[in-house]
């Protein structure tokens, strides 16, 4: 019993079971199987067109909201009256049907948001009075003195007191390397302490603070994208209006009540209703093919109007995964190879992303033995220091080079800014003292980007880059795949701003990106499309559109989709219209009466469904 009470709560498995009876019943009617004492049709008017009149009633009465459903419900009474019980059911069937596949297609707003929220530190380290005591996060006030270990996630914005540090800060910019953070710098609240100690004063807190900013950013930019409103619905007002107007003057001029009943049937906007749907869900079933989920349901619509296709770099355009560019060396006494294997003996107890790929890149190019250190310490925010078989090891940033007196010689500098300007990040080694080489490390450009970016051009869409890095590595990466608009050192704020800034001129804007630091911008942006599967899932949320292999190369099919889908739907209302208005006009003539009135609107919307279900074996060019 309980089941069967669940059953009836879920909304769309009632919705599905009522259908099915209703089809099944409406069959029964027009074949008069069995001999029915009542007619089977009633079934259909009782599951389906009750639900139908109860709404248009409603929305009527509280809130003079005219529908299509206010049409439907006076053609369903009106048939009823005159004894046509068949074609009130088949009216209130195929209007059900419609209904269904335009709340199946136009989805609800996602509840991801609250993701966002767990990132909020609970509890906070605070030193008052020269003792450390840990208090709820909601208790720091302005000014406290918070102390963050290794590990931990800060609590509220401020400023780097004492200590050095790497903070992995890509939930707020989606950089793909810590930051090194030292006396003096900002700090943000969500963001991750990944090494040293340190102290820092409170400067913002609550939801004064950037996470909590950006959480209510995400709302705001959700409750601000209007859904699009059904084409039946948007001009239910003129269509009930000129169905009455026709019907009453048709029943005045012939005296046949018949005729006029016959045009609100024949007017009854099922066709109308199902063209948008049918296409939309036909179109995400071939997007679905390309590893595409469309997450909401006039998401295909609002793409094929933007103008502009916005990328984050890490994780979209890029890998998001570093690895070694090069290695030289500057000793002569020391080879690549040699310098390389010491390197990695040095990292090999380093949990930094930086090492991490050093040891990978020497696991994958070669087989030499990789030594553990006889010493080994980490210093925050600069690099590693290691004692291997008498050589005294320093990898590191240009600072720990600077630190420790290491004179960095004149070509080596020329060399390393030609990488820099490439992007690149650096990592310096001194050996017993001496300057003797460098590493340098990037991101990977995906091996679809330069086609898929040529291929959206061809779209007639331009591109845009917002990303969280350095100017240098956003530079580097929208010269590599041919963009020539690019903003760098982003924030999410920064990032809502330029996706703004277009969208204020009516250059509707998409949104394609992976990380929580691209939900705001998910939610903003005219289209948002994530990348599914290494994707954030706050970000995936926040987006319209996922990427489920994070495979690129299918936007410009999707775009191509989007405008295939709108033309489909404009076809799908041309037709539809076209076949109301000359069977409007054949009801008023008399040579269609109710229940032939009713088959020939049905034929239109199989015709409407058989015209969408084209999309999904569509393969554009």
């Amino acid at each position: 019993m309980e089941k069967v009470k669940n059953f009836f709560k879920d909304e769309e498995k009632r919705v599905i079971l009522f259908m099915l009876l209703s089809g099944i019943s409406l069959v029964v009617s027009f074949f008069d199987i069995g001999k029915l004492p009542l007619d089977a049709a009633w079934i259909s008017i009782i599951l389906c067109g009750i639900p139908i009149v109860k709404e248009a009633i409603m929305g009527l009465v509280t809130r003079f909201d005219i529908k299509a459903d206010l049409l439907v419900s006076i053609a369903l009474v009106a048939s009823i009256i005159i004894n046509q019980i068949f074609a009130a059911g088949e009216v209130a069937f195929i209007m059900t049907i419609g209904a269904f596949l335009e709340e199946r297609t136009v989805s609800k707003a996602r509840a991801g948001i609250e993701k966002l929220v767990h990132l909020t530190p609970q509890v906070a380290r605070v030193v008052r009075n020269g003792t450390e005591q840990i208090i709820p996060a909601s208790k720091v006030q302005i000014g406290d003195i918070i102390r963050v270990l290794a590990g931990e996630i800060v609590a509220v914005d401020g400023i780097i007191i004492s200590g050095k540090t790497s903070i992995d800060q890509s939930v707020m910019t989606g950089e793909s390397l810590p930051v090194d953070k030292e006396t003096g710098d900002q700090v943000f609240s969500g963001t991750l302490n990944q090494f040293g100690t340190f102290d820092m004063k409170a400067v913002k807190l609550g939801e004064d603070s950037s996470l909590q900013r950006m959480i209510k950013l995400v709302r705001s930019a959700d409750a601000s994208k209007a859904k699009i409103v059904g084409v039946a619905d948007r001009w239910a007002t003129w269509i009930v209006a000129g169905a009455l107007s026709a019907a009453i003057l048709t029943w005045f001029a012939t005296g046949e009540i018949i005729r006029s009943v016959t045009i609100l049937v024949v007017f009854c906007p099922c066709a109308l209703v199902l063209a948008t749907p049918t296409a939309i869900m036909a179109g995400i079933g071939n997007a679905t093919k390309y590893g595409i989920l469309i997450r909401e349901g006039d998401a295909l619509e609002r793409l094929a109007n933007i103008q502009r296709i916005s990328f984050d770099k890490t994780g979209t355009l890029t890998y998001g995964q570093l690895s070694v560019t090069t290695v030289e060396s500057f000793n002569p006494s020391i080879s690549k190879e040699k310098l390389l294997q010491l390197t990695a003996s040095a990292e090999i107890r380093s949990e930094h992303p930086l090492g991490k790929a050093i040891i990978e890149h020497i696991r994958n190019i070669s087989n030499v033995s990789i030594n553990e250190p006889d010493e080994f310490k980490v210093i925050a925010g600069r690099g590693v220091q290691a004692e291997i078989v008498n050589h005294s090891i320093l990898v590191g940033n240009i600072e720990m080079m600077a630190d420790n007196n290491i004179s960095i010689p004149e070509q080596m500098e020329e060399k390393t800014s030609r990488y820099k300007d490439d992007g690149c990040t650096i990592m310096y080694i001194s050996i017993n003292g001496n300057a003797s080489g460098f590493i340098a490390l990037s991101d990977t450009l995906r091996e679809d980007a330069v086609d898929m970016i040529k291929n959206i051009e061809r779209n007639e869409v331009k591109s845009i880059l917002l990303t969280g890095d350095n100017n240098q590595a956003a530079c580097h990466i929208a010269k590599l795949v041919g963009i020539d608009d690019v903003c760098s050192n982003c924030l999410p704020e920064d990032k809502i701003s330029a996706i703004e800034k277009y969208q204020n001129k009516n250059e509707p804007v998409c949104m394609v990106g992976d990380g929580v630091n691209d939900a705001l911008a998910l939610k903003k942006a005219y289209v948002g499309i994530a990348m599914g599967g290494i994707g954030s899932d706050i970000a995936i949320d926040a987006a319209d559109i996922a990427l489920i292999r994070d495979d690129i190369k299918c936007i410009p099919h999707l775009l191509s989709l989007a405008k295939k889908v709108t033309k489909t739907i404009k076809l799908n209302l041309t037709f539809s219209m076209t076949l109301n208005f000359i069977a409007v006009v054949l009801a008023v003539l008399g040579v269609l009466g109710p229940v032939v009135g009713a088959l020939v609107h049905n034929a239109g919307s199989v015709l409407v469904i058989l015209n969408s279900s084209l999309l999904l074996n569509w393969k554009g060019r």
